[in-house]
């Protein structure tokens, strides 16, 4: 049988006044005039939404939820280029650890999706050497967190610049100038506008880079719809990592908006997916990407209880019969 572990991305519905993402921007930055009581407000806004976070995983534990996405904004500014001399790992290293320690004491798997700016096979040398820093602040965090960071970071393969061929290319070329930590921590996405699960595959057989599966994506955008064809080449990439093998899961909003996420997740949709996979995998975790967070997961796991084809074992997992 296939164990299935649902997680939900950063934001609770249900946990109340627990934002991991509050922000100060740069204007804001700029108008307290004493520049250390700026970045000592900085470091009170990060230490806040890690405060949060550490509440978000409390709440997840309750829950029996033991896949969680970290929000990549937990430290505003950080990488901005007016604060380069801000150490802003050493005021938040204690909460990091107690966070890290309290999501090893409770086997959750954590990781993160950077924002879309992050563009590994961008032509521009700027955006590549912002994009390599930014993942760098990852890096760091989760090593804050004494957790090994393989394979902690989803990214999509970043820009088509109309030349589907081309870009993948220069992703390749561009892969040589990221640090080897860097590499170690990045998982690739197949995406709903640009490039297919068999052009993600490509880079992640090249490159020995784990494919994260998205099977609302591949619905959206692909160049052959049978993607179980390739579904043990996708099982290939992960048999070097130490973690199990994640996918993401979403619900289109209607038929004319079919790329945007619904509130939930259509709990038919979802296990069309997962028969066509039982057996192949001991274990998958799937991120469900919904609107409602929390409460989608919560709400989907009361649709699979009604379910005949599986056997619950706690509030988030289940086995495939």
């Amino acid at each position: 049988m296939t164990i299935v572990r649902l997680g939900y991305v950063a934001m609770s519905v249900e946990l109340k006044n627990s934002s991991p993402s509050q922000t100060m921007t740069f204007t804001q930055f700029q108008k307290i005039r004493d520049r250390e009581a700026a970045i000592r407000k900085l470091e009170r806004i990060a230490l806040a939404n890690l405060e949060n976070t550490h509440r978000l995983l409390k709440h997840n534990v309750f829950h029996e939820i033991h896949f969680y996405r970290l929000t990549s904004r937990l430290i505003p500014l950080a990488n901005h280029e007016e604060l380069a001399d801000w150490n802003y790992m050493k005021p938040l290293k204690e909460k990091l650890r107690e966070i890290g320690e309290y999501a090893e004491k409770n086997s959750m798997r954590i990781d993160f999706h950077p924002d879309h700016f992050v563009v590994l096979n961008s032509s521009k040398m700027d955006v590549l050497k912002n994009s390599i820093k930014t993942l760098k602040m990852h890096y760091l965090i989760l090593k804050g967190m004494a957790i090994n960071p393989a394979h902690r970071c989803v990214l999509h393969v970043g820009g088509n610049y109309n030349e589907t061929v081309k870009s993948l290319e220069r992703f390749i070329d561009n892969w040589m100038s990221v640090p080897k930590s860097i590499q170690q921590l990045i998982i690739l996405e197949n995406d709903d506008t640009s490039f297919t699960l068999d052009d993600t595959l490509y880079l992640c057989e090249k490159l020995g880079i784990p494919l994260v599966f998205d099977y609302h994506h591949h619905l959206a955008h692909h160049q052959n719809i049978n993607w179980e064809e390739n579904w043990e080449r996708v099982i290939t990439t992960w048999k070097d990592s130490p973690l199990p093998i994640k996918m993401h899961i979403s619900s289109p909003k209607s038929d004319a908006e079919f790329r945007h996420h619904s509130d939930y997740v259509d709990v038919s949709m979802f296990f069309e997916f997962l028969n066509k996979i039982k057996g192949s995998v001991p274990e998958i975790h799937c991120m469900i990407e919904a609107k409602k967070k929390d409460e989608a997961l919560f709400a989907l796991i009361e649709d699979i209880k009604k379910r005949e084809d599986v056997e619950m074992i706690d509030g988030s997992s289940f086995y495939l019969k």
